[in-house]
């Protein structure tokens, strides 16, 4: 491999005996010529879709019917676009592999084409569970400073 062409990323899941192997012969075909780097860990687990389900059945829902900016209320779907902005993972976060499934291709901004105008591009869907949870916790703590009461999840109403 030259020097030009670009080192492809990959990632295996190690889950059999052979899948052991194959990683090991793939670290030991590694090209010498420039600094690889090999990040071992468990997997780290996704959001749950339940999740996604109660954010827009409970807070996002609660915050669209109560809360008021500037003397407007918006719908859910612009809270939610709101809350992407203010509260997902910057790329620099230092705790960002726990927050999102995939540290090495997470991007919160692009840049249009031919443009200098930043956009939020990251997605709820590239959060862990834990990332997720912290996302939740941080529109709760925004709802409930414009007064917001929230109603019990539909999860915390079944116990």
């Amino acid at each position: 491999m030259s020097k030009r062409e670009k080192f492809n990323t990959r990632t295996i899941t190690i889950d059999t005996a052979q899948k052991r192997e194959i990683t090991a012969t793939a670290v030991s075909k590694l090209p010498l010529d420039r600094n690889i780097e090999v990040v071992i860990r468990e997997v780290v687990k996704a959001r749950k879709l339940s999740q996604q389900q109660l954010m827009f059945a409970g807070p996002l829902r609660d915050i669209a019917e109560q809360a008021w900016h500037n003397n407007q209320q918006y719908p859910s779907e612009m809270w939610h676009e709101t809350y992407k902005i203010l509260y997902l993972p910057e790329d620099e976060d230092p705790d960002l592999a726990e927050l999102v499934k995939d540290p090495e291709t997470w991007r919160k901004w692009g840049y249009l084409p031919k443009s200098d105008k930043r956009e939020c591009i990251g997605s709820t869907t590239g959060l862990t569970i834990k990332g997720y949870s912290r996302y939740l916790e941080q529109i709760h703590a925004d709802g409930a400073g414009m007064g917001v009461l929230f109603h019990a999840s539909p999860n915390e109403m079944k116990k």
